[in-house]
């Protein structure tokens, strides 16, 4: 049996989503750190999988890739170790993920009893003060 895939969302996880959303294919934020080593690292182990909002969106998916190869160390043309873009796996829907990594999510834990509406609108990202 292969690798089971980890799904990571763009935004808010690898790359640092400090501006806000200004469209699908503009991303101005750098990336959060240790991004590029935890990547390298998991490809040993996962199949990678990076899903956003973005992937499904025109310019969305060409924008991501592009961003990767500039800001990722190892990644673009230059790289040291080449392929390593190559190797991520870039779907357009939600792929069935081993698991996902994603700053806008809670692992739900089969009661719904500890999840209130009025405790969910006061959800912030790691980033949001």
């Amino acid at each position: 049996m292969g690798k089971p895939i980890l799904c990571l969302d763009f935004d808010g996880v690898i790359h640092s989503y400090t501006s806000g959303w200004k469209g699908a294919d503009v991303i101005s934020d750098p990336p959060v750190p240790g991004t590029a080593e935890f990547i390298r690292a998991a490809l040993k182990h996962f199949r990678v999988a990076i899903f956003s909002s973005r992937s499904n969106q025109p310019g969305g998916m060409d924008a991501m890739k592009a961003w990767c190869a500039r800001h990722l160390p190892g990644v673009g043309e230059h790289a040291k170790h080449p392929g390593f873009l190559d190797e991520i796996e870039w779907p357009t829907e939600k792929p069935a993920a081993f698991v996902t990594i994603d700053d806008r999510a809670l692992c739900f834990n089969g009661n719904w009893n500890n999840y209130d509406p009025e405790w969910l609108l006061g959800f912030k990202t790691w980033n949001k003060p």
